[in-house]
Formats: structure tokens, sequence, C-alpha cells
């Protein structure tokens, strides 16, 4: 085994592990995928259908000249023979078996496209059936999903004890935290009038001291 072929390998087998993983972390972005690539195969065949139905026109348009020219050149055929003009005879005869045999073929291609048109039509409402009761499943899926992870989240804040011990816990540190600031401001607050209070306190002990002495 060659080493691109090995190492072809084993990105792709990296991929396929990806893809798992990935489905089963999001599984509806797996669903929505799924969804787009059904909807481009629906519209794949919506062309198909409306190519169909233009050939089966096209058939049909032809069958209506086949057999409008048959019949004019069995009329000239007709004329001719009576004319004794007999070159003008065989020439319109001949062209009017041809046209006889291609507008009895362009007929069989027309019914046949009819009823491969009308089964086509048939199967793409089929599909397009299918496509909309798949979107309606993935509105129930999210309306599951929704109303799961809304009773998750609520139940945890209801119910769970570790939830409240947790939201508990950061009230515990909030108070702590501000107990902590106000103790930091309280001191900066002394810092910043001790010099001032005690030259306040100073002048009032040295004030009571001369009123004594008098």
């Amino acid at each position: 085994m060659g080493l691109f072929t090995r190492l072809k390998q084993v990105i792709e087998a990296d991929l396929h592990d990806l893809i798992d993983q990935k489905e089963q972390k999001n599984p509806m972005a797996m669903l929505n995928h799924y969804l787009r690539q059904c909807e481009q195969e629906v519209e794949k065949v919506k062309k198909l259908v409306e190519r169909h139905y233009t050939l089966k026109n096209q058939y049909e348009r032809e069958w209506h000249e086949a057999k409008k020219m048959a019949e004019k050149r069995n009329h000239q055929a007709a004329v001719a023979q009576e004319a004794g003009a007999d070159d003008l005879y065989q020439f319109a005869s001949t062209e009017q078996h041809q046209y006889k045999e291609r507008a009895q073929r362009l007929a069989q291609l027309k019914e046949q496209a009819e009823k491969e048109l009308e089964q086509l039509e048939q199967k793409y409402e089929q599909m397009k059936h299918k496509l909309k009761d798949m979107h309606v499943k993935k509105l129930e899926l999210m309306g599951r999903e929704n109303t799961a992870r809304a009773h998750y989240r609520m139940n945890k804040v209801l119910d769970g004890e570790k939830y409240s011990e947790k939201a508990n816990s950061r009230f515990e540190e909030m108070e702590r935290y501000l107990d902590e600031l106000e103790r930091k401001v309280m001191t900066r607050y002394y810092e910043n009038t001790i010099d001032t209070k005690i030259a306040q306190l100073e002048k009032e002990l040295k004030n009571r001291e001369t009123v004594s002495n008098e």
C-alpha cells in the first residue's frame, strides 16, 4: 500500500470519527444537514420532472407537425395521381409514408412520456409530502428538546442541591469580598485622617491643661 493511499485512509477515518462525535454532541445540527440534502434531492427531481414535461410537449408538437404533413402529402399524392403526374405522385406518396410512420412513432413516444410523466409527478408529490412530514417531525423534536432543556435548567435551580450550594457559596464569597472591601476602605480612611485627629486631640488636651492650671 502506497504512502499517499494510507494517508488518505487515515484522514478519512479521522474525518468519520469527527462526524460521529459531532452527531452525538449535536444531533439537531446533523438532522438539519440531512434535511438540507433531502431538499436538494427534491429540487433535482423537480427539475427532471420539468424537463420530462418539456420533452412531452416537444413530442406532441412534432407529432402534430408529422401528422399534418402526412395528410398534406396524402392529398398531394391524390392530386398528382389524378393528374397523371407519376413523378410527383411517387414523391408525395413516399413522403406521406415517411411522415405517417414518424407520426405513429411520435404518438407512441408521446403516450409513453405522458405515462412516465404521470408516474414522476406522483412520486414527486410523495417526495414533497415526505419532506414536509420530516420538517413537521423536526419541529416536534425541537419542541421536545426545548421543553427538556427548560425543565432541566429549572430543576437545577429548584431542586438541585449542588446548584443551590454553588449559589450559596457565591453569595458567601460576595459577602466576604464586601467585608474585605469595607475593611480596606475604613483602613484607608483612618490612614488619611489619623494625623488630623491626633493633632486635634493634642490641642484639646493642651487646652484642658491650660484651664486646669488657671
